[in-house]
């Protein structure tokens, strides 16, 4: 079992930023995948970004805008999101991928461990 806690969402005007942090406890591994997805109300789970000791995978929604990295030896996931937009208004979920592969999934089935997410919301 893997427990995850995020942190750090907020009410932002457009232009501004926000840093979101993901912790994760339990049942971990350096080798793990840790993302970061946001939902709307009716709307499936979108991928934001992710990262692996083998590299980071971004969304082209958030590319030059928003900054995945992380401490995997803390199990700790940050996500800095610049330059925020009304259309990134969604909650905002961390999961956890405990496979050992190279990839780094944007598809949420491969997240077997979710936080209870965090909520973003940009006004214009």
């Amino acid at each position: 079992q893997v427990n995850l806690v995020e942190s750090g969402g907020g009410l932002v005007q457009a232009g501004e930023s926000l840093r979101l942090s993901c912790t994760a406890s339990g049942r971990t591994n350096r080798y793990a995948a840790m993302g970061w997805f946001r939902q709307t109300p009716g709307k499936e789970r979108q991928f934001v970004a992710a990262i692996r000791y083998s590299g980071t995978v971004y969304a082209d929604s958030v590319k030059g805008r928003f900054t995945i990295s992380g401490d995997m030896d803390k199990n700790t996931v940050y996500l800095q999101m610049n330059s925020l937009r009304p259309e990134d208004t969604a909650v905002y979920y961390c999961g956890f991928d405990p496979t050992s592969w190279t990839v780094v999934s944007n598809v949420a089935v491969s997240y077997e461990y979710w936080g209870q997410g965090t909520q973003v919301t940009v006004s214009t």
